[in-house]
C-alpha cells in the first residue's frame, strides 16, 4: 500500500480510506477551533478593556430607558401583529421568488415553473384582498 492510504478495520472488513479524506477533514476542523479562538478572543478582550463601575442604578430592571412604574401588564394592539404577520407573508415571497427565478431560466423548467409560480402568487393574492376586505391594510 501506498503512504497516502489508511487501512481501517471495521466489522472485520478491511476499508481502505485516502489520506485526503481525513486531510478536508482536519480542515474544516482547523477553520472551527480558529473560529472557536477568535470568539474567545474577542470576549475576554471585551472583558479585559471594559469599564467595571458598579452603582445602584445599574442594577434596576428598566426597559427602552424608563423606570417600570405601575403593573406588569401593558395592551398590546392587534394591528402591529397583523401587519408582522403580512411582512413575513411577502418576506417569504421574496424569498421564494429569488431561486425561482434561477431555476426559470433553465431548459426544460420553464412552463412547470411558470405555472407553480402563478398558482404561489394566486395565494398570496388571495390572502392580501382578504386582509384589505377585513380592513386591515387601513392605517388608523
Amino acid at each position: 500500500m501506498s503512504e497516502q492510504t489508511v487501512v481501517v478495520a471495521a466489522d472485520a472488513h478491511y476499508v481502505v480510506v485516502s489520506a485526503d479524506y481525513f486531510q478536508s477533514y482536519s480542515v474544516v476542523g482547523l477553520l472551527a477551533v480558529i473560529g472557536v479562538l477568535f470568539v474567545a478572543v474577542a470576549f475576554g478582550a471585551g472583558r479585559l478593556l471594559r469599564p467595571v463601575v458598579p452603582t445602584p442604578e445599574k442594577l434596576l430592571t428598566y426597559e427602552c430607558g424608563v423606570d417600570p412604574v405601575g403593573e406588569g401588564w401593558a395592551h398590546t394592539q392587534v394591528r402591529y401583529y397583523v401587519y408582522a404577520f403580512l411582512y413575513v407573508i411577502f418576506a417569504i415571497d421574496s424569498i421564494f421568488l429569488f431561486p425561482w427565478a434561477t431555476v426559470f431560466a433553465d431548459p426544460g423548467y420553464g412552463a412547470t415553473t411558470l405555472v407553480e409560480m402563478f398558482v404561489f402568487l394566486g395565494f398570496l393574492a388571495v390572502g392580501l384582498l382578504y386582509a384589505y376586505k377585513k380592513g386591515v391594510l387601513a392605517w388608523t
